[in-house]
């Protein structure tokens, strides 16, 4: 009998665990708090609208336990809220996605206010919802960020965007020094062109689905899938970056 122990390592489980993921209503965050619910690991989660709350909610309870609110993480008021009641529903927090991001154009087509509310979302309020995550973790405890490919590839029409997202980018090595000697991981995932509500009204469902069929598109879950892969390695292992893409390019 061939012995096939040596071919495998340590695959930690996530069942008791406890996670935050913000933007877990729709999207990539709605996909990765209901397959980390799945597996046992108990999800709060946040977003703007209290439709799309109560159908991830709704979701979650189908396979797993769950809870969340509406906040807008622009606000700071609204980031110490998110924390209160996570605390107050879960006790502690091991697991932290931080996802919440909005769409932003080009510098030059967007106003003063636009422009910082934009940053705020998805670059400010990554930060400091990172910062109070990690108040909260002891030893063993992971946070992951979902960023963004346009951090590689640049493309216009969408500079503000690209900014935030190479903003997470530049942040996330640093910051995971600044934990590692805690035993708190820090990972980044880049999605590329991934099918979500995020990307109306130019690609409406019809159109994803399409596109998704001949893998120009990727689904929430495939990204739930790396993250679920980056937070079920041993202790020792820090998967630092993926990138996942299509096969195929996007229009």
């Amino acid at each position: 009998m061939i012995d096939e122990q040596d071919a495998h390592t340590e695959r930690p489980g996530l069942d008791g665990r406890k996670a935050i993921i913000t933007g877990g209503t729709t999207g990539i965050g709605r996909a990765i708090a209901v397959l980390l619910a799945s597996y046992g690991v108990r999800v709060f989660i946040c977003g703007r609208t209290p439709e799309h709350l109560g159908d991830a909610l709704k979701r979650i309870d189908e396979v797993g336990e769950g809870d969340g609110i509406n906040v807008d993480l622009s606000i700071a008021e609204d980031v110490d809220r998110f924390f209160e009641a996570a605390k107050a529903y879960l006790g502690e927090i091991d697991i932290a996605v931080i996802n919440a991001a909005i769409p932003a154009s080009a510098l030059a087509d967007s106003g003063e206010s636009e422009a910082r509310y934009q940053l705020e979302t998805d670059l400010t309020a990554y930060l400091i919802c990172a910062q109070e995550a990690a108040r909260c973790m002891s030893a063993g405890s992971d946070i992951v960020f979902i960023g963004s490919m346009s951090a590689v590839s640049k493309g216009p029409g969408s500079s503000v965007y690209v900014a935030a997202k190479s903003g997470i980018q530049g942040f996330v090595p640093s910051f995971r020094k600044e934990l590692a000697e805690q035993d708190i991981k820090v990972g980044l995932i880049e999605p590329g062109f991934t099918g979500a509500d995020f990307q109306y009204p130019e690609f409406p469902p019809e159109k994803q689905r399409e596109l998704i069929n001949v893998d120009k598109m990727l689904r929430a879950e495939d990204i739930a899938v790396a993250t679920h892969f980056m937070l079920t390695q041993p202790r020792r292992t820090a998967v630092s970056l993926m990138r996942v893409e299509t096969r195929l390019g996007h229009p």
